[in-house]
Order: C-alpha cells, then structure tokens, then sequence
C-alpha cells in the first residue's frame, strides 16, 4: 500500500491521533507498525498510517523536545505515545505556518492548524479515562513549544539523534560507511519512496501500461527494464489492470534481480528466502524455468501463491515449499539447480523510507545476528547449486555488513566461486522518479 501520507479529512483528528498513539506505543514495545496497524479499525487505518509514519520519520526530534518540556518520561506509556504524537504533528503545523503554506519538503507531512492540533490532542487524552488526568500536563506543553520552539530548537542544533531522526549507532554506522554521502542517504530515509509498478509481460507492455496510465490520468514515467514510477502514488485498485494481473508494484532496485540472475527455457532455479514473492514472479515472468519458491512462513508463501495466480503465473513448472533454507536437507531432492536467488534475511535498512519504524526497531547487535545467519543460508545454497550454475545474493541493506563484507568472505570461503559483474551496493539517495531503496546484488558463478 503506497504511503500518500495524507490523512483522511472527513475523520476526527482526535481519533486519529489516539490511534497513532497505540501505534507508536507499539513500536516503543518493539513490535513493528505493520503489525499494528493491522490492528488499527479499517475506518482509521488509512488517517493513522500517514500520522504514524510521520511521527516515526520524526521519532528522534520529538523525543528530544519531550525530554526538554517534560523533565521526567510519564509512567502512562500511551499517554507518552501521544504526547509524541502530538508535538510531531504539531511542529509539522508551525512550520507550515511559518513557511507560507509550505514547500516542498512539506507536501509529504500531515499538517493541521497549530490551534487544532492542540485542541484535538487534549480532546484524545480526555477520552481515555487513564489518561483525563494527563490533560492538563498535555496542553501545558504544547502550548510551552508553541512560544519557546525557536529556542527548543537551537538547543537540539548539536543532537544527532534529534538533527537526522535515526538512532545514534546507526548514523555512526552510515558516517564510517559512506563518509561522502551519509546525511543524504539519512535525509531520503524521510521522504515516502516512489510507487514503482514492475509490468508482467506476458500479460502487458511498458508502452501499453504507459497509454493505459496516460489515459486514466497517471503521469508516470519507464525507469528501465520492466519498471515504471507513477508520478503520485495511488491506490492499487485505481490503477488499471490490476485485477487483470497486468503488473505488480515492486521497487525499481528489487526489480533488479530477475534482469542480473542469468535465466533461460528450461532452467532449474531456486528462489529461497521467496516472500512475499515479487522477485518470484519476476522470474516466471521473464523465462520459462522450472522454480522452486521457498519460504518458511506458511502464511507468507500462500500470499505467493495468491500474487502468482493473479497474475496468470501458477501452474505445474512452480512449486511452493515451507521450508528452511539454510537446512537443504530437509527440503533438497538432490537435484541441482542452474540458478540461484538467495535474497537473504537482513535488517531492512535499505527501505526505511518505505518502513520508518525500521530505524527505531533494529538494534546494533542485530547486524552481527543477521550476518551470521546470511553467510549460513549463503553456504547451505552454494551446495545445490550445480557446477557452472550461478547463485545472486541480494540484501534490502546498506549495511557493508550485510552486503560487500558478505561478498568478499563468500568468495573467501569457497575457492569455487567466481564473481562476476553486478550493481554491488545501491544507495537509497533521493534523486527523483528514477530513485530506488537501498539493495545490495553480487553475483556469483560456480566454476565446473
């Protein structure tokens, strides 16, 4: 679902921003706003969404300023979520007001009048008898930031965590890794990504898509490949052909994948690590092969098959399997396969735009974790694979960790492995339609 990031007007914004607490308090729970926003009631869900994602592309500054107004973290967790709600949506309103009605490095941000966002803040609190008693606390601060922001403000101008929105280790972790690009590669982790359709063609075109798009008001753009940007994100069912199975939304740096695994009729190929299955379909939609998609949540792998029946791909030469990848012999029949796509486990760093609570939800410690589990899965299917096959491993990380580093000590570690050309590591930098999320892609061949 694309994140519009703008906020149903017809809904009360009291209600929408007692939802949003519950999401934010979630995630400062460690559960991931996906999961939370499953939960919210369909009627908010949508309001809710673009509030959430906007205070968690904002997380580290409201903290900061909460940490400021309000000398000791309230004991009410909700109430502590909605008072971060409340000054995300609240600075976003002054600085509207303060910029003219805005520019562009507003359009993305739910704004409201700074006198309505205050109102609407103390009516959420009063209704939640836990927290009635909190409202006077609540409009104190807010009405406190309203007059001392400016100063609030400067006292943050030399927090990092504040300045980039992202915890300190990772902002240290970009700096070491990209000394040159790391503030541009944290700003475009707040600006929503693209909506980048990939277009199945054994059902459709880029040029017929493009007309399709033209003529129902779509500006939209090719990038390369199968790939196309919409100008203005929609929602999936507004544009044409969807039930029609005539693309399928996927970023333009995922799409990668398909085009760099060297394919061909009548392969054998292996997709491990396969939901939710974009890349999957990319493969049928490319070549005729034999696939073996595996996955080891069940749930997940039936969402595959959904997508692959909607677009017209299921059938016998597909075999979806629940299953391990890292354990071959509890699913391996023995016989090698030609091709492999290893899209492995990683912290998601790459599509935080795309997911900001991400950024809150990782931890240092989860780098080592992740690149463990990577080089196990790596050389468990470096063993199906038959000689002279090749085997893409691919991340959604700018991690060096989780990417170039597990290059090298793959090639390290198996004397048989030869790399070959491949994009290496994709920067998620915010260059317009052609932009992508962060990917990283090394392609290896094994010597006969």
């Amino acid at each position: 679902m694309p994140d519009t990031s703008k906020p149903t007007r017809n809904i009360a914004l009291s209600d929408t921003m007692l939802a949003s607490a519950h999401n934010v308090q979630a995630v400062s729970a460690g559960k991931s706003l996906s999961d939370s926003l499953a939960a919210t009631p369909p009627a908010l869900r949508a309001s809710a969404q673009a509030v959430s994602f906007h205070v968690m592309r904002r997380l580290g500054l409201v903290r900061a300023i909460r940490g400021i107004m309000v000398r000791r973290t309230p004991p009410n967790p909700l109430f502590d979520a909605l008072l971060l709600v409340s000054l995300a949506l609240l600075d976003a309103a002054i600085e509207h007001a303060d910029a003219d009605a805005g520019g562009p490095e507003l359009r993305h941000t739910p704004v409201y009048a700074v006198h309505t966002v205050v109102d609407q803040a103390v009516r959420a609190a009063s209704g939640v008898p836990r927290m009635r008693s909190y409202k006077a606390l609540l409009n104190a601060t807010l009405r406190g930031y309203i007059r001392e922001r400016s100063a609030i403000l400067a006292q943050l101008r030399e927090d990092p965590v504040a300045l980039h929105n992202h915890p300190q280790w990772w902002i240290e972790r970009l700096r070491q890794a990209y000394p040159g690009q790391w503030r541009a590669i944290l700003a475009a982790a707040d600006v929503p990504g693209p909506m980048t359709l990939r277009v199945n063609i054994r059902r459709s075109s880029v040029d017929g898509m493009l007309r399709e798009l033209e003529a129902a008001g779509m500006p939209a753009a090719h990038v390369g490949g199968e790939a196309i940007t919409l100008l203005h994100p929609r929602p999936v069912q507004e544009i044409p052909g969807f039930e029609q199975g005539w693309w399928s939304v996927q970023d333009a740096a995922a799409q990668q994948a398909a085009m760099l695994l060297p394919l061909a009729p009548g392969m054998r190929v292996l997709d491990a690590c396969a939901a939710p299955g974009g890349k999957t379909a990319h493969i049928l939609e490319r070549a005729d092969v034999e696939l073996v998609a595996l996955d080891n949540d069940a749930a997940r792998l039936e969402r595959i098959g959904q997508n692959l029946r909607r677009l017209g791909l299921d059938g016998p030469s597909v075999t979806l399997a629940c299953a391990d990848a890292a354990d071959p012999e509890a699913w391996w029949d023995g016989r090698g396969f030609d091709a492999v796509l290893a899209d492995v486990p990683c912290t998601g760093s790459g599509v935080v735009r795309r997911h900001p609570d991400i950024r809150w939800l990782r931890r240092d410690a989860d780098l080592g974790k992740t690149a463990a589990l990577q080089r196990r899965i790596a050389d468990a299917l470096w063993g199906v694979l038959k000689p002279g096959g090749h085997l893409l491993y691919a991340t959604c990380s700018i991690f060096p960790q989780e990417g170039e580093q597990q290059a090298q000590g793959f090639c390290s570690r198996h004397a048989d492995a030869l790399r070959l050309p491949a994009p290496g590591q994709m920067l998620p930098l915010p260059d317009g339609m052609g932009s992508h999320d962060g990917f990283f892609y090394a392609l290896f061949a094994k010597k006969g």
